[in-house]
């Protein structure tokens, strides 16, 4: 074996507090293993604006002890030296959650001992939390700075690390260049302390509820009790995942019926023993939803992710293979995106709505209407949430904002009470989401989305694709010129992401990027029709003329 990575592998184990990951590190040597050791050891997980993700193991290219507690030293250390971000105290402050995925607890607690051995006050949540929690804590609760230990829906062996700011951040996740200035600090402290060397302390609060109950009352509010509701029977998945005792307590608060569970998934599992995928977008996640609404006949599926930040929403409809229909998340966009926008303009509220470049542009129609502002962001939450004035935002991956003023972030609870909120009022006047949705359709115009996504061994295969694409671009798809723009040069009202846009005559949109968060070419697509049926032939096409693009050698 080489020399060199034995001896890095050697001295890591040496530090490991963990002795699950030091045995890994040992079996791995005494097997000879030497392409385990360097998936391990050759490479490290990179810290940027979606913090930090990976699978759960040893060494600096997964997510351990010593590498979360490498992270919450960088942190503190950039903390310390921007006391713009300290609201006025003589310190900085950071609040710290965690979700049932493994070892989620462990790293909150290890996080907290660091951060309090850093000088900073710290507040640790004493459960499991939802992610909007955090976002929610940091801009409420006036802390510098939140941390989230979640992987989100991520495959189960994975694990990772949310990053949140105060202060001029508003409570939202990190940017360039904050992330890049940590990723350096994190560096240093990796390069120069042992595990052991790192100061710590248990001298930290451990609570939180009163933030919980905050919430609770604030989010409770976004729907009225005096209007007319025909509550449907609705079932609720928390696919293992953290959102059931949050959502169950904010229906009641609002005055809506609590669910019906898909019992299997309603309690917090690390393993995920009924879903190899905790995605509610991917194919058999939802399975067990909809055995559970056939048994009971329920006219509304409301499903959160493990860490309820995303939200996935069902009807019956026959016409599926499932017996189920799920929106895609551009339609809920589109239908949570009118429902906030009409709120807001009753209230005599101005201001914008928006959503990100991969998502549908039918909320510009919306912002039309009811004469308020639109814009499109980057991909992700860390910029949606920095609109000035933000009203509704959305991404097309089932993340929703319904309350930006408090919560800085998408939010699958809240979204949740609202849908179920707004199908009860649909049902009092005959109508079903369904309706709801063509009807919106007629006014702001038929958007078919759909997205193509190819998992690869590593982001390093998506990014040549794209890179490819870059150097020799299409110039006719379908019969017809294409119009393609590099969005890594940035423009005015964007700043420069990898990614390309290629746009056909007929108004047909393609943008093709690598995802910020897992192995995936994501190809993103939108048509616009003069009827739901015409735009989702169009939409078809357009599919299987991607699918040969990205083939392309």
């Amino acid at each position: 074996m080489n020399s060199e990575l034995l001896a890095k592998a050697l001295a890591w184990k040496d530090q490991d507090p963990d002795p699950v990951t030091r045995a890994e590190v040992q079996h791995l040597i005494n097997i000879d293993d030497e392409a385990g050791l360097r998936a391990r050891f050759d490479y490290r997980l990179a810290f940027g604006t979606a913090g930090i993700r990976g699978e759960l193991g040893a060494g600096p290219n997964r997510m351990n002890r010593v590498l979360v507690a490498q992270a919450a030293a960088g942190i503190a250390n950039w903390l310390l030296a921007h006391p713009d971000y300290w609201h006025g105290r003589d310190k900085p402050s950071i609040v710290i959650g965690f979700d049932g995925r493994i070892n989620s607890d462990v790293f909150a607690e290890d996080s907290a001992a660091v951060f309090a051995g850093a000088g900073i006050e710290v507040l640790l949540f004493d459960t499991t939390v939802p992610t909007p929690i955090v976002a929610f804590s940091v801009k409420q609760g006036g802390f510098s700075a939140g941390i989230m230990v979640t992987a989100s829906h991520n495959p189960p062996r994975d694990n990772g690390y949310k990053v949140y700011l105060g202060g001029p951040n508003g409570g939202s996740q990190i940017i360039p260049p904050v992330d890049a200035e940590i990723a350096r600090e994190i560096e240093i402290v990796a390069s120069s302390k042992a595990f052991a060397n790192i100061p710590m302390s248990d001298q930290f609060e451990v609570g939180g509820q009163e933030l919980q109950e905050q919430y609770l009352g604030v989010t409770a509010n976004l729907i009225s009790p005096e209007r007319d509701r025909d509550p449907l029977s609705t079932v609720y998945t928390a696919m293992h995942g953290v959102g059931w005792p949050l959502l169950s307590r904010l229906f009641e608060l609002a005055g809506l019926p609590r669910p019906a569970v898909v019992k299997s998934q309603i309690d917090p599992d690390g393993t995920f023993p009924t879903v190899s995928f905790p995605n509610p977008e991917e194919p058999g996640a939802l399975d067990a939803s909809f055995e559970e609404a056939r048994r009971i006949k329920a006219q509304l599926i409301l499903a959160n992710d493990p860490d309820a930040d995303r939200l996935a929403v069902g009807v019956p409809n026959h016409n599926y293979p499932s017996g189920f229909r799920i929106f895609t998340g551009d339609e809920l966009g589109l239908i949570l995106g009118a429902e906030m926008a009409k709120l807001a303009t009753e209230n005599g509220e101005s201001g914008t709505i928006a959503c990100s470049i991969v998502s549908s542009s039918a909320l510009q129609g919306v912002a039309l209407f009811m004469g308020l502002d639109f814009t499109q962001t980057l991909t992700g939450f860390k910029w949606i949430s920095k609109v000035p004035q933000l009203i509704f935002g959305y991404e097309e991956a089932l993340g929703y904002s319904v309350d930006p003023k408090h919560t800085p972030d998408k939010d699958g609870i809240s979204a949740a009470l609202v849908i179920a909120d707004l199908a009860a009022r649909l049902t009092a006047m005959g109508l079903t989401l369904e309706q709801h949705l063509v009807n919106l359709g007629e006014l702001f115009g038929h958007f078919a989305t759909g997205q193509v996504s190819v998992r690869l061994e590593n982001i390093d295969l998506a990014k040549a694709t794209v890179a490819r694409l870059r150097q020799n671009p299409p110039t006719e798809l379908l019969g017809m010129e294409v119009a393609f723009t590099d969005l890594s040069l940035g423009s005015e009202l964007l700043p420069a992401t990898d990614g390309l846009r290629f746009d056909l005559e007929d108004g047909r949109r393609i943008i093709v990027r690598p995802s910020g968060t897992e192995p995936k070419l994501k190809c993103y697509l939108q048509v616009i029709g003069d009827s739901e049926p015409h735009a989702k032939a169009g939409l078809e096409e357009l599919t299987q003329e991607v699918r040969k693009l990205i083939q392309q050698p």
